[in-house]
């Protein structure tokens, strides 16, 4: 069994220890609802799924969207939905579901689906970073997911990069909080600025709390002004991150994964500009920054293959 526990998505599914995917149910997130909202919904969609399939699971991988204590499989914060703060995740889905379990960082759970079927195969050191409502990343070292001190580590989305909304000399901020899918948005609707006939403000029928990242990029290809502004920040702060990780860790591959990212060439292509303007000299050319491969399944198909690691 395979759970996803995003910041907007949901997902279970039931699938083998390959990773293959049986079965699965989708849901959105109401935030209003907060982790007991969640939860409810998680049970009530397994035991369906349980019950239309027939099939009882023997192990249980949990994709969590935020930081958590791998040895307890305790929640430490979400950064996106209230309540989660300290919950015992892990016994509440081993108590409902009689199998034993393994909780992991969701981008963790991404990671390692992408380096063992999807963009990361054939590399021993390989990077996945996330870019959705959150920001997150995934270290695969010498062929083994990195998990820090057992709380996890490659935390992308928490360094800190410059502010350039901010006039104040030397200001940063959190790369989360400029370049996430809600942080986006939320600037891009923020804005009355926009001339009416431009290619964004058709997109959304004119209407600027409409605008989304997919307008956005559909803009940008269009050659609006504003788009491809928007999406040069961003990428000129996504290069900086990734030229950092690059010149630290030195991987051989980066996938880039989330909502943010199906903006394609787009936001890939700067992206990749801005990482080769910034990289350590010696490893220039020496990565690749790709799409994921694993699409919308990427942490189920991981948090089954980890759940095949407690069996």
């Amino acid at each position: 069994m395979a759970v996803e526990i995003g910041g907007t998505k949901l997902q279970v599914a039931l699938g083998r220890p390959d990773g293959t995917i049986l079965a699965t149910r989708r849901g959105a997130v109401d935030p209003a609802g907060g982790a007991a909202g969640i939860l409810a919904w998680i049970e009530g969609e397994t035991h369906r799924l349980i019950d239309a399939t027939g099939t009882q699971p023997t192990g249980i991988g949990v994709g969590f969207g935020g930081p958590v204590d791998s040895a307890t499989g305790a929640v430490l914060v979400s950064h996106q939905i209230a309540g989660w703060e300290g919950f015992a995740l892990r016994p509440w889905f081993e108590d409902r579901f009689h199998a034993p379990a393994i909780i992991a960082n969701d981008a963790n759970a991404a990671g390692w689906a992408e380096y063992c079927l999807g963009a990361g195969r054939g590399t021993r050191y390989f990077c996945y970073m996330n870019i959705g409502s959150g920001i997150g990343g995934a270290l695969i070292l010498d062929g083994r997911l990195l998990d820090g001190q057992g709380r996890g580590a490659g935390e992308i989305g928490h360094t800190y990069v410059p502010d350039w909304r901010s006039g104040a000399p030397g200001a940063a901020d959190k790369l989360e909080h400029l370049c996430s899918g809600w942080a986006i948005e939320q600037r891009l609707r923020a804005r009355r600025d926009y001339p009416p006939d431009s290619p964004i403000m058709r997109l959304c029928n004119g209407d600027p709390a409409a605008i989304d990242c997919a307008a956005l990029a559909e803009a940008a290809r269009a050659g609006d002004p504003d788009a491809l502004d928007e999406i040069d920040r961003v990428a000129d702060s996504v290069g900086i991150a990734l030229a950092n990780v690059i010149t630290l860790f030195h991987p051989e591959r980066i996938a880039l994964g989330g909502g943010v990212s199906l903006m394609g060439d787009v936001l890939i292509a700067p992206v990749r500009r801005n990482v080769a303007r910034r990289v350590f000299g010696p490893f220039r050319d020496r990565y690749e920054i790709v799409p994921c491969a694993l699409a919308e399944s990427v942490v189920i198909v991981g948090a089954l293959l980890l759940a095949a690691e407690v069996l």
